[in-house]
């Protein structure tokens, strides 16, 4: 086994320090990846704090890798020393599954993350792109589109993909009107994505101060959700609402702003329960979804759609040492629109 550096969560109370650890021996069928970025999502922080529950320590975060292939195994017929490629929130699922057929595996019982899981051995942890190398199945690796800078790149990984797969699931497009609520690290990517499509794409934020980012970046219209006029103005206006919110909030509110046979898709994850009144549904027969990232297929056709039209995150480069600020930042919002570990920091 080969010796990597990162930087892990060892106890839910801790912030993150330096780690040292061990990656498995590359497979025939494997791809060494040197980590060049990676991504900080707020998910990262929800495990890494245990907050969901569950949560295995040590822990190395970071499921939006970037980096350039150092290695490939006997097997390997995608990938080649030097190609740059991405990892994102799952490295191995149950290829027996009828999901994987349909390209779902996303949803899968047998799905491995990234990080804070075991391998398909049972036993070793799979640690995250916190680090300067990564060791992955070809099939669950990702290809950059030469025309995407790296950094910028990383979290089409997550958010990317966790905003393109419900966009393209209720068809965004030309006539379809799309809410987007929150414009963080999220919401950003799907103000990008949903205008890109052709879709007419409206901002819902708690306040009106990141108005003329969500404006330049594709929405045609923002309003502030602290503002009780807003549900006023927009009762019964949209085909599709992607909440992307990580906190409770009044969901049948929002329920009340989709037009009738409107859908309200649940992306963002509170970590506490939100108590949904069966008339904010009933009435307009409305529908409450949710959607989870996207399949590794689904991941490449958003890396090439972002390819084609120049899309990347709006990000913040930092240190790996600065991580714990970076959290507490994205707590208080205060990053525009996505940070970005420079490995080479390490």
């Amino acid at each position: 086994m080969a010796l990597a550096k990162g930087y892990a969560a060892t106890d839910a109370s801790k912030p993150l320090t330096p780690f040292v650890f061990e990656r498995r021996e590359p497979n025939d069928d494997d791809v060494v990846i040197s980590v060049k970025y990676c991504g900080v999502c707020h998910s990262d922080i929800h495990q890494a704090r245990d907050e969901w529950g569950g949560s295995k320590f040590p822990m190395v975060p970071g499921h939006e890798v970037a980096g350039i292939v150092s290695a490939v195994g006997s097997k390997v017929t995608k990938f080649k020393t030097g190609d740059r490629v991405g990892v994102g929130c799952f490295v191995n699922s149950c290829t027996k599954c009828a999901e994987r057929n349909a390209d779902l595996e996303q949803y899968m019982p047998g799905i491995v993350q990234t990080y804070n899981d075991v391998e398909a051995d049972g036993v070793t942890p799979t640690h995250g792109g916190y680090s300067d190398s990564i060791v992955v199945k070809e099939g669950y690796v990702l290809s950059i589109p030469e025309s995407l800078p790296l950094d910028a790149a990383a979290p089409l990984l997550c958010a990317g993909i966790t905003l393109y797969s419900p966009l393209r699931h209720w068809k965004a497009g030309p006539g379809k009107k799309i809410a987007i609520v929150g414009m963080g690290g999220l919401g950003h990517m799907g103000v990008k994505l949903g205008h890109a499509m052709g879709a007419e794409i409206t901002v819902i934020s708690q306040t009106l101060s990141k108005k003329d980012d969500g404006l330049k970046l594709g929405a045609s219209h923002y309003y502030a959700s602290s503002d009780p006029e807003t549900f006023k103005t927009l009762a019964g206006t949209f085909d599709v609402i992607i909440c992307t919110a990580g906190i409770a909030i009044d969901w049948n509110a929002y329920l009340g702003l989709l037009k009738i046979d409107g859908t309200m898709v649940l992306v963002g994850a509170p970590e506490h329960p939100v108590p949904v009144h069966a008339f904010s549904v009933i009435a307009g027969r409305k529908s409450l979804a949710g959607s989870g990232i996207g399949s590794i297929k689904e991941t490449q056709e958003m890396l090439d759609f972002c390819g084609k039209h120049n899309i990347v995150a709006e990000i913040e480069t930092i240190d790996i040492k600065d991580i714990n600020a970076a959290y507490e930042r994205v707590l208080k919002s205060d990053v525009r629109y996505r940070f970005v570990i420079d490995m080479a920091t390490l």
